[in-house]
């Protein structure tokens, strides 16, 4: 039997998603809440592996079960009651079809990435956003974001440790909303690159603190050195995964 589930949590504390050695993680708490109650080894399956530091209001994972009398509402408030003091929730669960796959099966990952735009600094919002104390050009950087979307080489847009076999993207969307001091950056895509979203984000930043001059340029050089640094873990966000 395979279940499909949404969980929401905060990145802060942990060193990301993937089970690591001697480090606490998302995978290994629900993986041993889960098993605990299950009564049976679980392996849970990511739509997408986060970062140390980076949240999720809407990951979704699949897992496993050979036998189990619990109806997936009874799964959702046991692990909410065990792990609610680790900020891990999960948000739905349902029984799929065993084709179904978190990762293969999306179609599309959405990402949130939040910048609080102010000089003094933050205290409720700390390790929730990016604080960037200086002066942004939005409308600039605003312009230079859509020169990101559409498919591209996003060599100069991916960590040296990304395994991936090649930088060829599709960028579906890539917005940027201001309210007040918060900037809100909304990117989407069937699948990302390791830092992508954040490397765009610190190269946006960089362009529009008149630092760095074109994406275009960026783009073509296909080098990482010619972009921005990499965005703090703190402000990003996995949204949703459509399937």
């Amino acid at each position: 039997m395979r279940y499909k589930a949404t969980v929401e949590y905060v990145g802060t504390g942990f060193s990301g998603w993937q089970k690591q050695m001697f480090v606490p993680s998302v995978q290994e708490e629900l993986e041993s809440v889960l098993s605990f109650l299950l009564k049976e080894k679980i392996a849970v399956s990511v739509a997408g592996r986060t970062d140390a530091g980076v949240h999720a209001l809407g990951q979704v994972f699949h897992f496993d079960v050979r036998e189990s009398t619990l109806q997936p509402f009874q799964i959702v408030n046991a692990v909410n009651c065990h792990l609610k003091e680790k900020l891990i929730v999960l948000l739905n669960m349902e029984v799929v079809d065993e084709t179904f796959d978190a990762r293969f099966s999306a179609i599309r990952r959405h990402y949130q990435y939040r910048i609080i735009n102010r000089k003094t600094p933050l205290a409720v919002f700390r390790n929730r956003y990016w604080h960037v104390p200086w002066e942004l050009d939005l409308d600039f950087m605003r312009e230079q974001a859509q020169c990101l979307v559409g498919k591209h080489d996003f060599q100069s847009f991916r960590s040296s440790k990304c395994g991936a076999s090649n930088a060829i993207r599709t960028l579906d969307r890539l917005e940027v909303e201001k309210n007040g001091e918060e900037i809100i950056f909304y990117a989407s895509a069937k699948s990302f690159l390791h830092h992508q979203v954040r490397i765009m984000v610190g190269t946006l930043v960089a362009i529009a603190s008149g630092k760095l001059v074109s994406v275009t340029e960026i783009l073509s050089g296909r080098n990482r050195c010619y972009a921005g640094p990499t965005a703090p873990p703190c402000g990003l966000y996995l949204l949703k995964v459509d399937y």
